[in-house]
């Protein structure tokens, strides 16, 4: 019987354990700190219903996999492997008396794929769940598909900070237990200025902190990367007690148990973390903070296919999560590197992952369970359609599903191994056993860190193999490499090896282009003419590499790790790609092309051969190209241009500016504004181009005719009454209206040729007001107005005194209303 320590999770174990009794599925809500990581999986041994079955944890973190079990192993003074077991990625600690397995999420879905019934366990306890990993959602969907089959397993959710009520209607409507936790008071003290770095905002808190307070601390930080820059930084001037310690992910697990044990070397410790430190683990001695505030994610974009790495700021949640941490032993103190102001305008909560991630994994692993539709399974949060497409788009493409979403053979393969769908096409596609070799290295290096140390590093994904290949040949890392990723990276290889049942001491060659196109078809990347380092996807989209990259001249790449940037995404893993032997593994067909051109400003009709969207190989096509192939290019090639390569002349841009601002008049005229045109160019500009296929032959149109061919005939003859191109003024003069000057047509007329006029002109049946350009006799503007009258009024009297000095031959009298008019210096007697 296992006899729980003092923690304030015991209160809850008696109603949590009547709640499984009755129900199949259980909320545990308790704060950090309270035990129910440790205590609760022991406490539910001997539970009626379990009738001696296992429980198996779930615990989204190797580390926290680790210590919990190590935890639990220690309450029952036995060594793990015992009644208390894990089972993590390389490593595995269960024996046949182990009753309590620890697992990270994925392996949950393994379990579940090779065994649907899930055999011997009575339980599955959901760690941690708040932190919505994309594994703990969907296997938290399959073990409720499970529960159609086996009424007697239970579910328990346990969390910290979570929507209860929605995820207890989502368990039909289980009961939550509410459990509390033991903290102490943390003092929250804030920047008083935002820092311009994270990195050296942590780094002089850090030091503030260590003057000011006792104890431990523990800071947190978004990556390794500035982890080990605040590391640097704090190498000098820190007291001689003072041993820093890293802990994140990728860090081998001796560091990280150094980082999160008991200390007891002496001295006070600052534990540089990410957020691996933020939920789980309970560090002792640390009663310290330093929140630098943010944390990396990986988004997924479905507009371009492509996850982006993004730097964010942490949600309030996660800020108090990391507070917490001060507290859990003691009074303490957290640090904020923002100011409080700032505070307020955290998001609450950390948005679910699969709200965010590539799918593509999740709908391999539905696929294999028999699912077609993800909306068929029960999500706390669904999917979205847009990821959804993306993915099952991928997965088509590598032949791990057919155009049913059924899985096929080669999805079965693909499945079977811990990778991401491409990388596990590579190696399934791996022609023998030494390409298989490379691809299982390449899969390996691709999943792990980057090796090579530095910031400006090289793109060639082949210098990273080598070193790899290097580091299996002689154990040891060259020049510039990290040989603790390299020993992770051999490590992941050679499990990889091993489920393939191909050798470690099998020497990996091959081609490692062609291999890499298998994984990413779909970053085959081609050199942009003239341009170096920038690059056409076969997806469509562009991609750059730094014009002094060795690989940024090469005319064929495949790229491996790209940031999905805005308008052009930047390469950070890549390797060349010789064409002849990719054409020759999966020849395109040839096709016949008849497309714009932009180099030769003409229809270019070509035989192609392409692969996605690129263009391997042409050839002309002899022949005559069809008519209504060459009218499309043509008009892609307008569209391409503009409409300024039309031959507007002054006439056709008068009657466009009549044509628009009839439509703004009355309804039913056709639109001829320049986004309409462009838009439409099938419908007006097509049937002239015929005979037409470049760019000089354009000259050949009469704009003015195209145009009015828009109109009816009782649209034209509406226009010449109400929009007329010429305008009779007094003086028996058709003066040209112009159109195009403004939102008013403009009558630019010598004031003589106005006398007698008292008002000023109206068109369009006294809609449309004409604005006056009043000429001297020079044709020189003395005024412009839409309100003759009061010019006549008000500003004649001085404009005629200024022009009786200038232009004394001139009739200027003193009375313009009864004056005659005249296109003549006076008029005639």
């Amino acid at each position: 019987m296992f006899s729980p320590p003092d923690l304030p999770i015991v209160a809850t174990l008696q109603p949590l354990q009547a709640a499984l009794l009755r129900h199949p599925n259980v909320i545990l809500s308790a704060p950090p700190g309270s035990g129910k990581t440790t205590v609760v999986p022991l406490a539910l041994l001997d539970a009626p219903w379990l009738a001696g079955e296992r429980i198996l944890m779930l615990e989204p973190r190797r580390l926290a996999a680790r210590a919990a079990a190590s935890r639990m192993a220690e309450l029952l003074q036995e060594p793990v492997g015992e009644r208390v077991g894990y089972q993590i990625r390389f490593e595995r600690k269960v024996g046949p008396n182990t009753r309590v397995e620890v697992v990270t999420e994925g392996m949950l879905t393994r379990r579940l794929q090779s065994d649907p019934a899930l055999q011997g366990v009575g339980a599955i306890l959901f760690d941690e769940f708040h932190e919505r990993s994309l594994q703990g959602d969907l296997g938290l969907a399959l073990a409720l598909e499970l529960q159609q089959l086996r009424d007697d397993l239970r579910l328990l959710v346990m969390s910290a900070t979570l929507e209860s009520q929605r995820l207890a209607k989502l368990l039909g409507d289980a009961p939550i237990i509410e459990g509390h936790g033991r903290s102490y008071p943390v003092q929250v003290r804030y920047a008083s200025q935002p820092y311009a770095h994270v990195v050296e905002g942590v780094v002089q808190t850090i030091r503030q902190a260590l003057a000011q307070e006792r104890g431990d601390l523990l800071a947190f930080l978004p990556g390794a990367g500035e982890i080990r820059r605040v590391e640097a930084a704090l190498r000098s001037g820190l007291p001689d007690d003072v041993t820093l310690l890293p802990l994140y992910g990728e860090l081998g697990m001796q560091a990280q148990d150094r980082a999160v044990r008991p200390w007891l070397e002496g001295g006070r410790r600052v534990i540089l973390a990410t957020d691996i430190a933020e939920t789980s683990l309970t560090i002792p001695g640390i009663r310290v903070v330093v929140d630098g505030g943010l944390c990396k994610r990986p988004r997924f974009h479905a507009s371009s296919g492509l996850t982006r790495l993004e730097r964010l700021r942490i949600s309030d949640a996660s800020a108090q999560q990391r507070a917490g941490r001060a507290g859990r032993l003691e009074p303490g103190v957290c640090y904020r590197i923002w100011p409080e102001s700032q505070q307020r305008m955290l998001q609450p909560a950390t948005p679910a992952e699969i709200r965010e991630a590539d799918l593509a994994p999740l709908l391999l692993e539905l696929a294999l369970w028999g699912v077609a539709d993800p909306t068929q399974m029960s999500w706390l949060d669904p999917p979205p359609e847009g990821a959804v497409a993306q993915g099952w788009a991928l997965l088509v493409a590598l032949g791990a599903v057919d155009e049913a979403r059924h899985i096929t053979p080669l999805g079965r393969q693909m499945a079977q191994l811990p990778l991401h769908p491409r990388l596990a096409h590579m190696v399934c596609m791996a022609p023998e056993p030494a390409a298989q070799a490379m691809a299982c290295d390449v899969a390996a290096l691709l999943s792990e860190r980057d090796p090579l140390k530095g910031g400006a590093r090289q793109v060639d994904l082949h210098l990273r193999w080598q070193s790899v290949a290097q580091f299996r040949r002689q154990g040891s890392a060259g020049p510039g490499v990290d040989a603790a990723s390299l020993q992770r990276i051999v490590r992941g290889a050679d499990q990889l090896r091993h489920l393939l049942g191909v050798s470690r001491q099998q020497v990996a060659h091959g081609d490692l282009g062609l291999l890499l196109a298998a994984a990413y078809p779909d970053r085959v990347a081609q050199l942009r003419p003239g341009q170096r380092g920038r690059y056409l996807l076969a997806s469509g989209r562009g991609v750059r590499l730094d014009e002094m990259d060795p690989l940024s001249g090469e005319p064929l790449l495949v790229v491996a790790a790209l940031d999905a940037g805005e308008a052009e995404g930047r390469a950070y893993l890549a390797v060349s790609l010789a064409q002849e032997a990719f054409m020759a593994l999966q020849p395109p067909a040839w096709q016949a092309q008849v497309v714009w051109s932009d180099q030769q400003q003409r229809v270019v009709a070509e035989r192609q051969r392409c692969f996605g969207a690129l263009v391997l190989e042409r050839q002309p096509l002899h022949g005559e190209a069809p008519e209504a192939a060459v009218l499309a290019a043509m008009l892609v090639g307008v569209r391409r241009m503009g409409l300024a390569v039309l031959p507007w002349t002054p006439a056709a841009m008068q009657y466009q500016a009549r044509v628009q601002l009839m439509a703004r008049l009355e309804s039913g005229w056709p639109l001829l504004e320049e986004a309409v045109l462009l838009e439409q160019l099938e419908q007006w500009l097509a049937p002239f181009l015929r005979g037409v296929n470049r760019r000089a032959q354009l000259e050949r149109l009469n704009m003015l005719e195209i145009l009015q061919s828009q109109l009816t005939w009782s649209q034209q003859q509406s226009l010449e009454q109400a929009l007329p191109t010429h305008y009779e003024v007094p003086s028996g003069s058709r003066i040209k209206l112009d159109y195009t000057a403004g939102a008013q047509p403009v009558l630019a007329v010598r004031i003589q040729e106005l006398f007698g006029l008292a008002e000023s002109p109206c068109l369009g049946q006294g809609r449309v007001p004409v604005t006056l350009h009043l000429l001297n006799p020079a044709q020189r503007p003395v005024q412009v107005t839409s309100d003759l009258r009061g010019f006549w009024q008000t500003t004649w009297p001085q404009v005629r005194k200024e022009l009786r000095g200038r232009y004394p031959k001139h009739h200027w009298p003193e009375n313009p209303w009864q004056a005659q008019a005249t296109a003549r210096a006076k008029p005639r007697s």
